[in-house]
C-alpha cells in the first residue's frame, strides 16, 4: 500500500459525528481530523504491517488519524531518535501524544534515555509525552527495576507544579502507574503464590 492510497481510504472513512465527540473530549488539532475510531485504525494497521518508511510518509500528510496510524505501523527497532523528536514537535493534542507513546515510543531502544529530558521540556505535549512514557513503562516494561522510577521521582515532584491540565493529568497518571507497579504488584504476586 502507498501513502496516497491509505490517505484516500482514511478520507473515505470520515465520521462527522465522531469529530464532534472528539471535540468534547478536547481532541482538537491544527491537523485535519477525520473522526475514525481507533479499532478501525488498528484493523487497517494490521493489514498494512510494520513499515517505518510508510509511517514517515503518512505523518507528513498532517491528518490526525494518519498520524495515529503512523504510530501503529512504525517499527520501533527502526524508529530513530531524530524521528521521535520531530514527531513530538508536531504533536498538538493529548490523543496523538498518548497514541505515539503507547503504540511506539516506549518500545524504542532509547525510550529509557529520553524520558527524563522530555519531562523537563517546556512544550506542553513534549512534557506530557515524558510523563505518559513513565506511565507506560511502569505498566509494560517488566525489566525495569525500582531504581529507574526512584530516579524519576525528583523530576516528577519538581514538575508537578505545572498548571497545564494535560501535563497535570499525565503526571497523575505516571504516579498512579508507578504505585500500581511497585505497591500492588507484590501483593498480587503473594496472592498468586498463596493460591497455588
Amino acid at each position: 500500500m502507498k501513502a496516497d492510497g491509505i490517505i484516500a481510504k482514511l478520507k473515505s472513512m470520515r465520521n462527522e459525528r465522531n469529530i464532534e465527540k472528539m471535540k468534547k473530549f478536547g481532541i482538537v488539532s491544527k491537523a485535519e481530523i477525520l473522526g475514525i475510531p481507533k479499532p478501525k485504525l488498528r484493523k487497517l494497521a494490521k493489514t498494512i504491517g510494520k513499515n517505518t518508511e510508510l509511517a514517515l510518509e503518512l505523518w507528513k500528510h498532517n491528518i490526525h488519524e494518519a498520524r495515529i496510524l503512523a504510530t501503529m505501523i512504525a517499527n520501533p527497532k527502526e524508529f530513530k531518535r531524530e524521528y521521535a523528536y520531530q514527531w513530538i514537535k508536531d504533536i498538538d493534542n493529548w490523543d496523538l501524544c498518548d497514541q505515539f507513546v503507547m503504540n511506539l515510543l516506549w518500545k524504542t531502544e532509547y525510550a529509557h534515555e529520553i524520558v527524563k529530558e522530555l519531562c523537563q521540556r517546556q512544550e506542553e505535549f513534549a512534557k506530557r509525552a515524558g510523563f505518559a512514557l513513565i506511565a507506560k513503562l511502569a505498566m509494560s516494561d517488566k525489566k525495569l527495576d525500582d531504581e529507574f522510577f526512584q530516579k524519576l521521582l525528583p523530576v516528577i515532584e519538581r514538575e508537578s507544579n505545572d498548571k497545564r491540565k494535560y501535563v497535570r493529568k499525565a503526571i497523575s497518571w505516571a504516579l498512579r502507574q508507578i504505585a500500581k507497579k511497585r505497591i500492588l504488584a507484590p501483593a498480587n504476586e503473594e496472592r498468586q503464590v498463596a493460591e497455588t
